[in-house]
C-alpha cells in the first residue's frame, strides 16, 4: 500500500473560485473576530509563535489580515499572502497602523514556483491560521517553507481539529436526569476519521455558498511537516471558556462544550 497523498489537486481552482465569492462577506461578518478568534485561535498561536520584535514572518491565507495585523503591533515585519484578490484588497484597506512593516501580496499557497519567490532563507517564522484545511492541496506549501524559513525557523499553524471539528462529526445532544434533576449532555460523535477526504461545508451559517473542506488525520498533517524536515515543537487544543456556555443562539455549539477542542493549534520547526 502505497503512501497516502494530503493533496486533492483536483480541487485546486474550484477552492479558489469559491473563496473570492466569499472574501467580502466573510469579513464583513468576522472580520471585526469572533469567539473562535478571540478565545481559542489568537492567543494560543501567539503563545506558539513567540514573536520577538524585528523578526520577518509569513502570514499564509492572510485573508483580510486580522492575525497579520495584530502580528505588525506585537513588532514583526509581515509578508502576508492571500490567492484571493478581494482578501487583499480588504486587508490593505484595513491597515490603517504599522502599514509600513506589512506587505501584501495576491499570491497562491499551492504554487511552489511563486511561493519560492518570496526570498530563500528570508523568514524567521511562518504562519497559517485556520487556512490548512480549506486548501486544496498543502504538499506544495509545506516543501517550500524550509527554503524559505531561516535555519531553525518555526511554522506555527491551526486547523479544524481533525477529530473534533470535521466532516463526519456530528454534534449531539441527550437529556437524562441526574440527582433529581433533568440534565442535557452535549457531546460529539465521529464517523469517518483516518482517510483523507474532500467535502463541502459551512464555516459560518448563512454564507452565501458552502466551501470546500479537506480533512486531513493528524497522523497525515504532522507527516507531512515530518517528511519536510519540521520536528513538533509545541502543540495545543484549546476549549471555549465556561462562562460561554449556554450564551450561544445554537443549541448545538461549542460554546455548549467547554472541554471539546473545536481546533488544534500546533508549532513545527526545523531540524
Amino acid at each position: 500500500m502505497g503512501e497516502i497523498s494530503p493533496d486533492f489537486p483536483e480541487y485546486d481552482n474550484q477552492t479558489a473560485k469559491v473563496w473570492d465569492q466569499l472574501a467580502e462577506w466573510w469579513d464583513d461578518k468576522i472580520g471585526d473576530g469572533n469567539d473562535f478568534q478571540n478565545y481559542l485561535i489568537e492567543p494560543a498561536t501567539e503563545r506558539l509563535l513567540a514573536l520577538q520584535s524585528g523578526e520577518k514572518v509569513l502570514d499564509i491565507a492572510c485573508g483580510a489580515g486580522r492575525f497579520t495585523r495584530r502580528m505588525a503591533a506585537l513588532g514583526a515585519s509581515l509578508t502576508a499572502i492571500d490567492h484571493s484578490e478581494k482578501f487583499i484588497k480588504r486587508a490593505r484597506e484595513r491597515t490603517t497602523e504599522n502599514a509600513d512593516r506589512i506587505e501584501y501580496l495576491v499570491l497562491s499557497a499551492t504554487d511552489p514556483s511563486a511561493l519560492a519567490s518570496l526570498g530563500q532563507a528570508r523568514f524567521d517564522a511562518a504562519v497559517c491560521t485556520m487556512a490548512l484545511m480549506d486548501m486544496s492541496s498543502i504538499e506544495p506549501l509545506i516543501s517550500t517553507l524550509p527554503k524559505l524559513l531561516k535555519p531553525g525557523g518555526r511554522f506555527v499553524f491551526s486547523v479544524t481539529h481533525p477529530v473534533f471539528n470535521s466532516g463526519s462529526s456530528h454534534m449531539v445532544a441527550e437529556q437524562h436526569q441526574q440527582d433529581g434533576k433533568i440534565v442535557i449532555s452535549y457531546g460529539v460523535t465521529i464517523t469517518d476519521y483516518a482517510r483523507p477526504y474532500a467535502y463541502m461545508g459551512l464555516g459560518i451559517y448563512g454564507q452565501p455558498v458552502p466551501q470546500y473542506y479537506f480533512h486531513r488525520p493528524i497522523s497525515l498533517l504532522f507527516n507531512t511537516c515530518f517528511n519536510h524536515g519540521f520536528a513538533l515543537d509545541g502543540l495545543e487544543e484549546p476549549t471555549l471558556p465556561e462562562e460561554l456556555k449556554g450564551q450561544s443562539r445554537i443549541l448545538l455549539s461549542f460554546d455548549n462544550m467547554p472541554t471539546m477542542p473545536p481546533v488544534l493549534v500546533a508549532r513545527m520547526v526545523l531540524k
